[in-house]
């Protein structure tokens, strides 16, 4: 660690929030069987890091409306609250909260001047600190300024030491012994415990943990809800018009108050609907941009449509099954694995990726994409579709065959697994897991849930067995994992993990050059496929549909969105 510590482009990429839906990218075709080495070379997937319809923002008509697609009306708006921590929560708040750098589409931060003046890592008295020195023009839609005090309230609320907070995440917070005033108010200095190279994962859009207001966080009850089912307080380019959840829409206005450079659009309606009825809106006019995933039905609506354009870009997310360990059925690893090696995942991941330009290639690995150096298989064979080993397993778990369903004292092996509304792949997923699950003697109840109510009712109160959800990227290797895997992170929906895991995420958090990072991120994947809890499927490249006219948004790939340059072409 030098003595001034200039941040480095992310080494790998992590995964942090959640999604209902997922993307997709038309690319070369190829089949690979996820052997012990990944995908073959000819088989990775070819793309772009990023398609917005970059343009300069002298090339823009000032003015007019974006009206944009969403998955769900949230409740929580908080995007730090554990309950607020999924995609569409995230996609409203981000033109709203502080976000303290910006992501290239290389991963690369650099300064948001919006809100920072510099921010710089150093040691003293052998002790990693980290000094902010924040814009003084920076304030809160209140008329308070964005102060030292902020920081300080968001480290109390985030640092995992009072359980009556509820953080989505609390990674590099917990390593923080102390943030203090520095040569004003508008100077904040952090001092960590131990080194934790992706610090500029904190207050970062790209990582989804934008700063909140000390005055609306700074007791539990505050942090948990003075956001629920509004936003009090913002800090952004936009500010909020309405919240109408009758008709499930949320609309922002360009902020008079705003000091940096002024936004484009003058208003933003986000829609929120099912992913299954986005292309029809779409080709009606009634939103202009929208997340198809990998729907062969929307992606042609897209190709057909007057005036549209698919933007694609690579990303580092992937769709996966989460298996719930609190729940009696799951609670043991051996009946876990047993599952994973029941679900043959080529079968599924063709019915999913049918008809749509890109490979079906599984994914064998927690935390890396395969197109990325570091990927490797650490599977130790439990990414194998394996029947009767799942058999021998379910045997050895004391789960024994009585007729069709296999029992254990006296209780039969019948997994719930939920599924968003409107979201054909889930669906997919759902017929084909229980089908191949029947061949091994467990039975599988399917439950749809609203898509409004499947993460606020079921997966964040941990009410299933097995769920069908994408983990979203983001430019932080270990830090963007850490709270999804990790035995106490707040979006360790599985309820299980290692202190193996644990372990190794810090050590590559910390880790001072890209080889130590991959190899101990390589060595956490190795212990979650021990753990069994969340079964990758494949990697979700991302597709959207967009006016051919709108400029400086769409597929990001690592990159945030600067909502201040998004506008309509003139």
């Amino acid at each position: 660690m030098s003595r001034r510590l200039q941040y480095r482009p992310a080494l790998l990429a992590g995964l942090t929030a959640l999604s209902l839906s997922l993307t997709l990218c038309s690319c070369a075709s190829g089949q690979g069987d996820g052997g012990a080495n990944g995908p073959a070379a000819a088989e990775i997937p070819k793309f772009t890091s990023i398609d917005i319809n970059p343009l300069d923002r002298s090339r823009l008509r000032q003015g007019g409306t974006l009206h944009l697609a969403i998955a769900q009306f949230s409740r929580q708006w908080s995007p730090i609250q554990n309950d607020g921590s999924e995609s569409s929560t995230i996609s409203v708040t981000k033109p709203l909260l502080p976000t303290f750098f910006r992501s290239d589409a290389a991963g690369t931060q650099t300064v948001n001047p919006a809100y920072l003046q510099d921010a710089h890592a150093e040691l003293r008295d052998g002790r990693q600190v980290v000094v902010w020195t924040l814009n003084p023009k920076a304030h809160w839609s209140d008329g308070t300024p964005i102060t030292w005090r902020d920081i300080e309230a968001n480290w109390r609320a985030l640092n995992g030491k009072d359980p009556a907070y509820r953080p989505s995440s609390s990674t590099g917070f917990e390593q923080v012994s102390s943030v203090e005033r520095g040569k004003d108010d508008f100077q904040a200095v952090m001092t960590f415990d131990r080194p934790f190279s992706e610090w500029q994962s904190m207050f970062n859009g790209a990582a989804n943990a934008p700063l909140l207001p000390a005055s609306r966080i700074a007791t539990p009850e505050l942090f948990n809800s003075a956001y629920l089912d509004a936003i009090p307080v913002t800090a952004g380019p936009f500010k909020v018009e309405r919240l109408d959840r009758a008709a499930q829409t949320v609309t922002l206005v360009a902020d008079p108050s705003w000091w940096g450079d002024k936004p484009m659009l003058d208003r933003i309606v986000f829609h929120a609907m099912l992913p299954n009825a986005m292309a029809a809106a779409f080709a009606k006019g009634e939103i202009d941009l929208f997340n198809n995933g990998p729907d062969v039905a929307g992606y042609q609506t897209i190709k057909n449509t007057k005036g549209a354009a698919v933007r694609r870009a690579g990303g580092p997310d992937f769709r996966q099954l989460t298996l719930n360990a609190r729940t009696p059925a799951l609670s043991d690893a051996t009946v876990r694995q047993a599952v994973f090696q029941a679900i043959n995942r080529d079968a599924v991941i063709r019915s999913d990726l049918n008809g749509l330009d890109w490979p079906a290639v599984p994914l064998n690995n927690h935390l890396l994409v395969a197109n990325q150096n570091a990927y490797r298989d650490n599977s130790l064979g439990l990414s194998r579709y394996d029947p009767a080993e799942a058999a021998r397993k379910l045997d050895a778990a004391g789960w024994k065959l009585d007729g069709d369903v296999r029992k254990k004292d006296g209780r039969e092996l019948n997994l719930r697994m939920i599924v968003p509304a409107g979201v054909t792949q889930a669906q997919n997923e759902a017929a084909s897991t229980t089908r191949m699950l029947k061949d091994v003697g467990i039975e599988v109840t399917t439950v749809t849930a609203a898509a409004n109510e499947f993460f606020d009712r079921y997966v964040n109160r941990n009410d299933f067995d097995i769920a069908a959800y994408s983990l979203l990227g983001t430019p932080f290797p270990a830090s963007g994992n850490r709270a999804n895997f990790v035995q106490n992170g707040g979006t360790n929906h599985v309820g299980a993990g290692s202190p193996a895991v644990d372990t190794a995420l810090d050590r590559a958090a910390a880790a001072p050059d890209a080889a130590t990072a991959s190899e101990a991120i390589n060595q956490a994947d190795g212990e979650l496929w021990k753990v069994a809890g969340v079964l990758p499927l494949y990697q979700r490249p991302q597709l959207y549909g967009a006016r051919a006219n709108l400029a400086n948004i769409g597929a990001q790939g690592l990159s945030d969105i600067v909502w201040e340059n998004v506008g309509f072409e003139r």
